[in-house]
């Protein structure tokens, strides 16, 4: 073709050219808004299909005397009914310690604990039968609580304790010591789809999975060990979840491997789809903390020494409990510098659900204590918190001495001093706080907060082998492309941001790329999309692969056009060579017809991380992600209601790969993590049941929680890591924005003593919890 033509693009516009860092719309988009997006559920049931439901236990802690199952088998259409004495092989789902039974052998250890599994004709002939079983039980004491798992030394892992400096001496030298504690709840996933597992037996022991899971890797070796299979037997699919948190990490083994056994054993296709009440009582959640803390600060509110334990409740059985906990540990700095600190988490052994990952996967947990701390400090010394923050943060890259973390990773990103600065001007909040104080004067019963709460969010899994992800690429000779990678989708846009690297790469539109179901027959050895790693490590297998791929091309068409292979460029969809502009389908086809391979694969590790689980020291992260928010509330302190006002928020996402995905994803972190802090509130009553178990009873954020201001911008900031294009993981690290929705609504209520205590308010900050900490403030104004 001519270069002449002014229909093709210039060689000057080509350099100019990018598919990365531009807005496109989720690639499900449309599907979702249609209803036509398959989810697991959704996939054409093939002929011979059964449903499963669990037997679940009703008892926190108990032995099994007996089971009897023939009410059970006696239903309409029950098929079968299973214990695990039917288990071909290996009867522990735990992800990384084997104390995890699928079903229960000869105790129970929680109410909703799986006992036996009843496969019938229909979903809500098993689910019915399901309640039908007579099970005798010899109860045993349950532990309800962390703190009483404390005392009775019942831990799911050893105790973990991270030292720097000398923390007592430093105490000693302290002008001001404080001493508190502090409640922070867990919470629900509620993803809107549920879990999910079809089952499909194949030919020669084989057995096909759809499963709604962050990490097909490890149900294939779930369902591999249960079945007594090799893992070449087994392969697990997941096209998209309908949301996950963590939720589908570890805890969708379960389900995978309830489902592959009966299918199994009747060589027929079996679904297992829990309901509502029946997922909330089987699964885990986000672990609650209790803390109790020290802290020693000078007149400039500076943190002279920091002494913390922290308490989670792990449930039955350890989980990812020891890994949320070492999260929590290296957060608990947050964007602080702590020169002496003496931190210890706990993993309670309790009677209750098995405690999984949730978004923020202990850093949240981790870093709200430090803002409860600081908050306190400000009160106490009658300052702007803001100003004790800024007197705390890390040094800036360019200062030594206070920008190595109590791990011993040197912090080389550090941009909250600009970001913080930016937000402090943009949003207005000195006069706001001026404002407010006015009008909390004048008004003796709504009162006002605000708050201004930084973030500092280490990116990558703490293990490090799991920092790693592989990729496929393919070309057709249409010139459209396939990719296939190890990430999952959950409704974050990690397909639509590796796709566009790969088009990006290629030099193509996004629309002439696609990508396929995640499937371990296809990328092996996944890691779980999670950690906020996702877009990280496969946007950069799948760059590896298309970069290959695109190296083919140029040496192909520098030979067939007779120029240099740096006079060869890609851009939207067409090939400049030299002085030849042709098409990209038109180059792949000849490619093709000269016999060049036209697909790769691609893998990527992330290169620098080290972690030391004896000393608790290494560098566990490629990088740290940064934010800040600020949140205006108002409280009614006659009825504990209260209103988000305002919300300001700017996000350093690096050079973002989509600024619309990123910004939805704060925008939904925001909100998600003001539920945790404010309104999802889980309750067990006295015999160890989980009593929040249904929407009814469980009240996550609505669209009406939104405040009208809502303004979320992203920070211009470009990685200083090598990661893909620059860009910055933005899955968990906006969770921990609305720390300031809590501290905002904590200072509305300070308000009622003037501000001269620290209430003692309790996350989530339910209406009973803000009527709690206002009556503490009106004793300590007005002593009985």
């Amino acid at each position: 073709m001519n270069s002449k033509n002014e229909a093709f693009m210039t060689a000057g516009a080509a350099q100019g050219w990018a598919e990365v860092g531009r807005n496109h719309p989720h690639e499900s988009a449309i599907l979702h808004v249609l209803g036509e997006a398959t989810y697991t559920d959704d996939i054409p049931e093939a002929q011979g299909t059964l449903h499963a439901a669990l037997g679940l236990s009703t008892v926190a802690h108990a032995r099994i005397v007996s089971i009897d199952l023939a009410p059970v088998l006696s239903m309409p259409g029950v098929v079968a009914a299973y214990t695990h004495k039917d288990i071909p092989g290996t009867n522990d789902c735990g992800p990384i310690i084997h104390d995890d039974p699928i079903l229960a052998v000869d105790k129970v250890e929680y109410v909703g604990q799986p006992v036996f599994i009843v496969v019938a004709a229909t979903h809500d002939q098993a689910r019915h039968a399901a309640r039908k079983a007579v099970i005798g039980y010899e109860e045993l004491p349950a532990v309800l609580t962390p703190e009483a798992a404390r005392d009775a030394a019942s831990f799911v892992v050893p105790p973990m304790r991270l030292t720097r400096g000398d923390a007592e001496q430093a105490f000693a030298n302290s002008k001001h010591v404080l001493t508190g504690k502090l409640k922070v709840g867990g919470q629900e996933q509620f993803y809107l789809e549920g879990q999910i597992s079809y089952a499909l037996p194949k030919e020669g022991n084989g057995m096909h999975v759809y499963c709604s899971t962050q990490h097909p890797t490890e149900m294939q070796h779930v369902v591999a060990h249960a079945l007594h299979y090799p893992s070449h037997a087994v392969v697990i699919e997941c096209r998209r979840m309908g949301g996950a948190f963590g939720g589908k990490e570890s805890q969708s083994a379960l389900w995978a491997a309830c489902a592959a056994i009966c299918a199994a054993a009747l060589k027929r296709p079996v679904k297992l789809r829990a309901d509502r009440d029946d997922d909330m009582m089987v699964t885990g959640k986000r672990h609650c903390f209790h803390y109790e803390y020290q802290v020693g600060y000078d007149e400039r509110g500076l943190i002279t020494a920091a002494k913390v334990e922290m308490l989670s409740r792990a449930g039955f059985s350890a989980d990812l409990s020891a890994p949320v906990a070492t999260r929590a540990i290296c957060h608990f700095d947050n964007t602080y510098y702590l020169s002496d600190v003496d931190i210890r988490a706990m993993a309670c052994k309790t009677n209750s659900q098995s405690n999984t990952a949730f978004r923020g996967f202990g850093g949240p947990q981790g870093a709200i204590a430090i803002e409860y701390i600081v908050d306190e400090i400000a009160r106490n010394l009658g300052m702007d918190a803001l100003d004790v923050r800024r007197v705390n943060f890390y040094g800036r890259n360019d200062e030594e001495g206070r920008n190595v973390t109590q791990y011993g990773q040197k912090v080389v990103d550090n941009v909250i001093h600009e970001l913080v600065a930016q937000l402090e001007e943009s949003s207005s909040y000195r006069a706001r706080r001026a404002a407010i104080e006015a009008f909390n004067a004048g008004s003796p019963v709504l009162k006002k907060g605000l708050a201004l709460t930084p973030v500092k969010f280490g990116i990558a899994f703490n293990v490090t082998h799991f920092n790693q992800a592989g990729a496929l690429v393919h070309i057709y000779t249409d010139g459209t492309v396939l990719v296939n990678h190890g990430g999952t989708e959950m409704g974050q846009g990690i397909n639509t941001k590796v796709c566009q690297v790969v088009a990006h790469e290629l030099g193509i539109p996004l629309v002439r790329v696609r990508a396929s179901a995640t499937d371990t027959s296809k990328v092996a050895n996944t890691s779980a999309t999670a950690a906020s790693t996702g877009a990280d490590l496969n946007g950069k297998a799948a760059q590896d692969a298309a970069a290959t791929l695109s190296n083919r091309l140029r040496n192909f068409a520098a030979k067939t056009y007779g120029c240099g292979v740096a006079d060869v460029q890609f851009a939207d969809g067409m090939v400049h060579a030299g002085e030849i502009i042709t098409t990209f389908p038109d180059l792949v086809q000849k490619a093709y017809l000269a016999r060049v391979q036209l697909w790769s694969d691609g893998f990527y590790a992330t290169p620098g991380l080290s972690w030391d689980r004896e000393t608790m020291t290494g560098n566990p992260f490629g990088y740290y992600a940064y934010g800040a928010s600020v949140s205006e509330v108002v409280v009614d302190t006659l009825t504990g209601e209260w209103k988000l006002l305002k919300v300001d928020a700017l996000y350093d996402a690096g050079n973002s790969l989509n600024p619309a995905l990123d910004v939805g994803q704060v925008e939904g972190a925001f909100v998600q993590g003001m539920g945790w802090l404010t309104t999802e509130e889980l309750w067990w009553n006295k015999a160890g049941k989980l009593m929040t178990h249904a929407p009814s009873t469980y009240k996550i954020p609505g669209v009406s929680d939104c405040p009208d201001h809502f303004n979320v911008q992203l920070f211009k900031n470009r990685n200083v890591f090598d990661s893909i294009h620059r860009s910055k993981a933005v899955g968990e690290p906006p969770l921990l924005l609305p720390f300031s929705v809590f501290l905002a609504i904590r200072d509305a209520v300070s308000a009622v003593g003037e501000h001269r205590f620290n209430p003692p308010l309790r996350a989530p900050a339910t209406s009973e919890a803000i009527l709690d900490a206002v009556e503490a403030v009106r004793e300590l104004v007005e002593p009985a």
